[in-house]
């Protein structure tokens, strides 16, 4: 009797190590893959956050509201580009209506960009593709400046 009680609690642990790192292994390569994602996330978030930033200040310095589209896109592209952050597609929406405003009104330009950020490389399971990464920011617009 002690015999089988002995041999029942000494049971042999060859192979356990195996079935723990076919267990952990996996697991840690998840978790990996997460931090990574959320890494990318974050710069991404910074990149457009600066580049709407950037945008903004060069829309509101513009003397049109045609030239503060076009000022705020080549911002935000070359802010995106300094920044190394490719994006599948890029959307910056400007809202120019206070460059129309009668001399003394003061108001600002908002701007909007839109990047979606490509996470192909990333082969994490439940990540998508694509990620959509949006920032707005607005910037005075002189009130007692020339229009054209």
């Amino acid at each position: 009797m002690i015999q089988a009680l002995r041999r029942l609690w000494s049971r042999d642990e060859r192979g356990s190590s195996s079935v723990e790192a076919a267990i952990v292994v996996p697991a840690f390569v998840l978790f990996l893959g997460l931090v990574i994602f959320a890494g990318r996330t974050a710069l991404a978030h910074q990149a457009v956050q600066a580049a709407a930033n950037d945008a903004a200040r060069a829309a509101s310095l513009a003397r049109s509201p045609d030239a503060a589209q076009s000022a705020a896109r080549d911002a935000a592209a070359e802010t995106l580009a300094n920044r190394d952050l490719k994006c599948a597609r890029t959307d910056v929406v400007v809202d120019t209506s206070a460059l129309s405003a009668p001399l003394g009104t003061y108001g600002s330009v908002s701007v909007e960009v839109r990047c979606l950020v490509d996470l192909g490389d990333l082969t994490v399971p439940g990540i998508p593709g694509t990620k959509a990464v949006t920032a707005s920011m607005s910037s005075p617009v002189d009130a007692f400046r020339e229009h054209p």
